[in-house]
């Protein structure tokens, strides 16, 4: 999957240089477990193994492995009674002590190669690749509750596609250089941010907790990991192998904390240089409030870069072709329960083929299994992630089960007993202005609303105002006109925007992910640009000709 080649541009290292190198990687093959495959009796071995156990997973600082008082738990959302890993909360003093720890090694980090750091990604992501692959897919599966190609495409490909392209794309940064002028030279280095960056991590997606710590540290930074509680185990297990291929103690911390002790600790110390989020839209403005208003405390001005989630769209056209609808939108919204960043929550559709659609949509519904993805592999997703979740899930259901603008038109139950399991539920409003159509939900809900076809053009302006976000959403047509017509409206409605494809399924390298308005920052991890925000850069001028003169020759 990796070839490295030598180019011909030298750069500056210290008072030596050292050749640059290209690097080719591809994404990594997404594995089919069929019956009787290799990978599916790895997994099915290593979720054995896992069966009833309980993880005990400390605070690491250093190589320190440190247990507070404060003890927590991470259940597996499918069978609550299962105490998936018992973990303890980092207090204030142990932060601290962590970004003291961190920022006295910084400066030894920063100084090694671009080639080196990036070697630690490399190796990362062939142990995944290889011999973890099945451990960190039964983590995920049965702590964060997806199927197996949930766990595949997230835990698996898009995590070594991260590691790998950004380690990638951080070498050849380094080719990134000034002109030269003639008796002078001039050089870029790409250094890491003075002080430390805080990663705090989602629950949906192993990979993104692998991105917000890994590539940060690659580029030359410390790191300050605070992994999601429901996400605890697998998180563990990507830092373990992060370790285990060469990553020096003190790089990256893991801590796992509570929120506002945690965000109160970093957004306070005079380190503090950037944030790396992937979570909601109030907790990251209260981050960004936090920095604003301690600006004065700091050696330097943070970079703030997060991911909030979003109120993604379809947007239908009469021209569309209904199956590719139809598929596409159950995929997008029902997926791992609705819980993707970027799943199809609102859906527009002309009422001249709404019929088709309505009909595609609950012939597809009713064949739907909903359950344990460790001991039926044919269920088509899980439980939602924990209480907190399935109850504000729940408020939803009960609203559109009240409204007179909204008539449930498929599913709508939900039951916690042994799991926090919700039926795919789909709505239809009437008000394409209600409450559901704006606001995120973050499970398996897909409202739609059902316009004139003639209106379609006023539609598009309403699917651009309706939500504060603009993170993903897509369009379907086949009429030319009409999908150019939608791009110029829609320009900044997604950071990733789709022609007839479904609004999920963003690829590292192909499709860079992140969106902007409430949705973000929109930075773009997977894409080139990425590794740039986390370096701070310095331009070396090295002069071989001289100064004699003060005087300028027009001056005689």
């Amino acid at each position: 999957m990796l070839r490295v080649r030598l180019a011909g541009r030298w750069a500056w290292r210290g008072f030596r240089t050292f050749p640059c190198a290209e690097v080719e990687v591809k994404n990594e093959p997404i594995l089919g477990f069929k019956e009787g495959s290799p990978e599916r009796k790895e997994l099915v071995k290593a979720l054995e193994s896992l069966k009833g156990k309980t993880e005990e997973i400390p605070c690491v600082v250093g190589d320190e492995h440190v247990w507070t008082k404060d003890i927590r738990y991470q259940l597996s959302p499918f069978n609550h009674s299962h105490k998936v890993a018992k973990f303890c909360y980092a207090d204030k003093e142990l932060i601290n002590k962590a970004i003291l720890a961190s920022v006295a090694a910084r400066r030894e980090w920063d100084l090694k190669p671009i080639q080196d750091r990036a070697q630690i990604l490399f190796k990362a992501a062939d142990v995944i690749s290889g011999p973890k692959r099945a451990e960190v897919l039964a983590k995920t599966m049965i702590g964060q509750g997806k199927t197996v190609v949930q766990a595949e495409i997230d835990a698996a490909a898009e995590l070594i596609d991260f590691f790998r392209f950004n380690a990638k794309h951080a070498v050849e940064l380094e080719k990134q250089q000034p002109l030269d002028s003639e008796g002078s030279t001039n050089t870029m280095l790409y250094r890491g941010l003075e002080g430390f960056v805080a990663a705090v991590a989602p629950f949906n997606f192993t990979a993104i907790g692998g991105n917000l710590a890994g590539t940060p540290a690659m580029m030359g930074n410390v790191v300050l990991w605070k992994p999601s509680d429901t996400a605890m185990s697998a998180s563990y297990a990507v830092y373990r192998v992060l370790r285990e291929s060469g990553l020096p103690p003190n790089i990256i911390q893991f801590l796992p904390a509570d929120g506002p002790v945690f965000g109160d600790a970093i957004t306070s110390s005079e380190h503090l240089a950037g944030i790396n989020f992937t979570g909601s839209v109030p907790t990251f403005k209260h981050l960004w409030k936090r920095v604003a208003q301690n600006l004065d405390v700091y050696r330097s001005f943070p970079r703030l870069a997060g991911e909030c989630g979003g109120k993604n769209f379809h947007f239908v056209h009469k021209s569309a072709d209904v199956d590719s609808v139809v598929t596409g939108t159950i995929r997008s919204a029902f997926e791992y329960g609705g819980q993707k960043c970027s799943a199809c929550s609102r859906m527009y559709v002309p009422d001249s083929i709404w019929p088709q659609i309505r009909q595609g949509l609950l012939d597809i519904h009713k064949h739907i299994a909903v359950g344990d993805p460790v001991e039926d592999f044919r269920n088509f997703f899980s439980a939602v992630i924990d209480d907190k979740s399935f109850s504000r899930i729940k408020k939803w259901l009960d609203h559109a089960k009240s409204s007179p603008n909204l008539k449930v038109i498929a599913g709508g139950n939900c039951d916690d007993k042994k799991g926090y399991f919700v039926e795919p539920t789909i709505i239809e409003t009437t008000d394409p202005q209600e409450a559901i159509m704006s606001e995120e939900i973050f499970g398996p809900v897909l409202t739609i609303y059902v316009y004139p076809e003639k209106n379609y053009k006023e539609v598009l302006h309403l699917v651009d105002s309706t939500s504060p976000y603009a993170l993903t959403g897509a369009v379907f047509a086949q009429d030319q006109n009409v999908i150019d017509e939608a791009a110029k409206v829609l320009r900044n409605a997604a950071g990733n925007y789709y022609v007839n494809d479904k609004s999920t399924g963003s690829i590292v390298a192909q499709q860079p992910f992140g969106g902007a308005r409430a949705s973000g920052t929109n930075d773009k991890p997977g894409g080139p640009h990425y590794v740039l925000r986390w370096t701070s850069p310095q331009v070396v001028k090295q002069t071989y000709v001289p100064l004699r003169e003060w005087k300028y020759p027009y001056m005689g």
